[in-house]
């Protein structure tokens, strides 16, 4: 007979102990907080992703809400906003995306981690160092005309290996292979712009130069320009460091 209880009292014993486990599960999952997130993440537990609130509509307010999602980043504090089922859900049927970031096909600087942003907040337009030609173009238009995006960002980066082989080639006087030649080519302006003075970094120098020439030829547009002058659009360039993930502003930070 004591050898019929035991596994009886075992039973009552594991019940209560997963009762209990529950409970304290049910009353963690109520609370706020990083650790609570990451707790619940540990244990399986799925957790919303924080909403980033309303869609910012000036150039202002976009930038601001661009550079707060820097700052977490390079804090290592990401809030991964808009990036649940929910938020997938919201925006399936349509979006209206609140910038255009131009950068580059570099495995580093991936936008929305660099902002910290979610589903639907932005256009991304990547290409070799950041070039961009009539088709790419048409799809940095694509967000301010159709869907009122109030501001572009043409971001280049430390240690852009685009452009560091177009300046070699250049500065050689060589041609690369297949179509790389034509990347070279859309460089070369930015390669001239720094050719004239002595530069302690010169790639560094001319990933800087092209990222401002792009944006001068983005605000000059013949689409985007009546946007810019009427000042509903501003199309600013910037740079990113990989060492610290912190994004500088170059030129045109919107006043409003």
């Amino acid at each position: 007979m004591g050898n019929a209880v035991r596994p009886q009292r075992r039973a009552i014993l594991t019940g209560g102990l997963a009762a209990a486990s529950a409970a304290v599960l049910t009353a963690c999952s109520s609370k706020t907080g990083g650790a609570d997130t990451a707790k619940a993440a540990n244990l399986g537990v799925a957790s919303p992703a924080p909403n980033a609130g309303p869609r910012p509509d000036t150039a202002r307010a976009t930038y601001d809400r661009l550079l707060d999602g820097n700052k977490r980043w390079v804090s290592g504090k990401p809030q991964h906003p808009d990036q649940d089922p929910a938020r997938r859900a919201a925006v399936a049927s349509e979006q209206k995306p609140y910038g255009v970031i131009v950068s580059c096909i570099d495995s580093r600087v991936p936008p929305e981690l660099v902002f910290d942003t979610g589903i639907g907040d932005l256009f991304v337009i990547r290409t070799g160092g950041q070039v961009v030609q009539p088709v790419v173009v048409g799809s940095v238009e694509y967000g301010p005309l159709t869907a009122g995006s109030p501001l572009i960002v043409v971001l280049g980066h430390q240690n852009c290996g685009a452009i560091k082989a177009a300046y070699k080639a250049l500065k050689d006087d060589e041609d690369l292979p297949g179509n790389l030649q034509s990347i070279v080519e859309a460089l070369r302006p930015a390669y001239e712009d720094i050719a004239k003075t002595k530069h302690a970094d010169p790639v560094d120098a001319m990933i800087r130069a092209h990222a401002n020439r792009t944006a001068a030829d983005l605000r000059s547009n013949t689409a985007l320009a009546p946007l810019v002058k009427r000042g509903d659009l501003s199309v600013v360039s910037a740079y990113y460091s990989l060492d610290t993930g912190r994004v500088e502003t170059l030129t045109g930070a919107p006043s409003s």
